[in-house]
């Protein structure tokens, strides 16, 4: 699955870890979804969603292989 998490953090100027408190989640967490190396739960996927302001499917793409 790929994402646009890394590219809008970055526009919004939000570090991981700024990133990460806002979720409850650790900053790990935030690294291995821009890297897709973790598939964020649909209640992850919806804050992240909610934090950009849009909508999950604006963030998250499946893939042929997914």
């Amino acid at each position: 699955m790929k994402n646009k998490v890394r590219e809008l953090r970055t526009k919004k100027n939000i570090t991981q870890n700024q990133l990460a408190e806002m979720l409850n989640v650790s900053r790990q967490t935030i690294f291995a979804i821009e890297t897709a190396m973790y598939i964020p739960s649909t209640v992850l996927a919806l804050k992240i969603a909610r934090v950009f302001k849009k909508n999950v499917e604006e963030i998250f793409e499946l893939e042929k292989k997914d």
